[in-house]
């Protein structure tokens, strides 16, 4: 029976085991062979040294094409032995061989060294080699780390009583009305790739659900090329009913990434130490400011003048990527976390069914120009982008020419005719959360298989 090389230690060393898995490493010592094998769980160290192989005077068990010789790098291979404790070897342990079963031997023109530091490996030729460059720890290791995102998403928002939903990704338009949308064929007429699960979701909210979920892919149709960018990446989405603000959802967020990063840092302890990366504690998270856009405009300014880099010389008028930056660096330096939620953004800077925010005493009399709508910045990067919507059907109506729609263009709003609670709800870009947790430098290196605008391969 297969065991796993993490596992190995668990057994006597009088225990015959067999592990499978890759050759990761070959090294020949004074006539002793030394094969890293890699499998899904850990490194192994293989001793191959002839009469010595079980330490009980047996030799290993050969044909011509399982001798040492015969092995190379990320070949496929079973191997049969007894433990044995040595403090030198990968885990404290290794694998005395009796016996080597090369299952699938690799050619010898990798396109690139996999056992070696992927950061000397440019990123074209990482994603060109997918399959391969998966193989490699460190990479992944990022997708260990985003495993446990997504089942730590759905467990907390399911403990908080939150349905899983699957929408379509097959729409008939737009729901946000700024991101362009790829057209797909569809029999005998032109649908689009879905940019967010945004009606779908609220449609249920108001069916009675109350509180839903969804993991799924999203498109945007794009023209990005820079590191924080994907048109198709996965979105991590979340609405609930009876709100009163945003200030819900915000609650409902730190709540959620503070579960997340608990579970990390549980579960992904080897994965963070790979790429020396930490996670905020709980208690950080609860304690991330909540500055309304105005005010965070200004903090940013003054952030770029004190450090001399304003953009162009001047001053910046909206909450851009540097601005997002300079955030995030104030908060980690004043509050110690390098969460931020900036909330309260000018309607123009929002959806149609973005809930208008009153006036309140002292406002210049714009109040009603803002909106209970917020954005989660975190590590420099805008992770999130939420608020509560507008629910009544009337209402929704009155907008709809300020941003070039008409009733039909809300069909599957018509439901908030016969009911429906205030409600709101955010998306998290998962590749973007997955990025600032690991500190990686393209948000590419968080998609399993990115898609911009020249790559559809693999």
């Amino acid at each position: 029976m297969r065991v796993l090389a993490k596992d190995i230690a668990q057994f006597q060393e009088t225990q015959e085991v067999e592990v499978s898995g890759w050759v990761h490493r070959i090294r020949e010592l004074g006539g002793i062979t030394f094969v890293i094998l890699r499998d899904r769980s850990a490194l192994l160290q293989l001793v191959l040294s002839g009469e010595e192989a079980s330490g009980e005077g047996a030799p290993v068990e050969k044909t011509p094409d399982t001798t040492a010789g015969a092995l190379t790098l990320e070949s496929v291979i079973t191997a049969r032995g007894f433990p044995a404790k040595n403090e030198k070897a990968v885990g404290g342990v290794e694998l005395r061989v009796r016996s080597l079963e090369i299952i699938s031997k690799a050619e010898g023109d990798l396109p690139f060294q996999v056992n070696g530091d992927i950061n000397k490996v440019g990123l074209e030729v990482i994603l060109d080699n997918r399959a391969l460059s998966l193989r490699n720890p460190k990479i992944k290791a990022i997708f260990k780390v985003q495993a446990t995102i997504i089942e730590a998403f759905s467990t907390y928002l399911r403990s908080q009583d939150f349905t899983e939903i699957k929408t379509s990704k097959l729409v008939g338009g737009g729901t946000e009305g700024g991101a362009e949308l790829f057209e797909v064929e569809y029999f005998d007429k032109k649908v689009y790739l879905a940019q967010s699960p945004q009606i779908y979701k609220q449609i249920m909210v108001a069916s009675g659900l109350e509180r839903v979920f969804e993991v799924a892919p999203a498109y945007r149709a794009e023209k990005h090329d820079t590191p924080r960018h994907l048109n198709e990446y996965v979105s991590l989405d979340v609405e609930m009913g009876f709100i009163e603000s945003e200030l819900d959802l915000i609650a409902l967020e730190k709540g959620l990434l503070a579960h997340i990063f608990a579970e990390v840092a549980q579960k992904n302890e080897a994965e963070l130490e790979l790429w020396k990366a930490s996670v905020p504690d709980a208690a950080a998270v609860q304690g991330a400011p909540i500055i309304p856009y105005d005010e965070a405009l200004k903090i940013a300014n003054e952030e770029a003048a004190r450090k001399g880099n304003a953009s162009g010389g001047g001053r910046m008028f909206d909450i851009n990527p540097e601005a997002e930056r300079l955030l995030c660096d104030w908060a980690r330096r004043e509050q110690g976390v390098e969460l931020v939620f900036v909330n309260e953004f000018p309607r123009r800077y929002r959806p149609f069914y973005t809930y208008p925010r009153a006036a309140r005493s002292g406002d210049s009399g714009e109040g009603l120009t803002s909106t209970m709508s917020f954005d989660a910045l975190f590590r420099g990067l805008e992770i999130t982008t939420g608020g509560r919507r507008q629910h009544d059907y009337h209402a929704l109506l009155e907008v709809l020419p300020k941003f070039g729609l008409t009733e039909e263009d809300i069909a599957g709003y018509r439901v908030f005719k016969y009911g429906c609670p205030p409600h709101g709800g955010f998306a998290i870009g998962c590749e973007r959360l997955t990025q600032k947790l690991l500190g990686l430098s393209n948000v590419k290196e968080a998609s399993l298989f990115p898609r911009d605008r020249k790559r559809v391969t693999p």
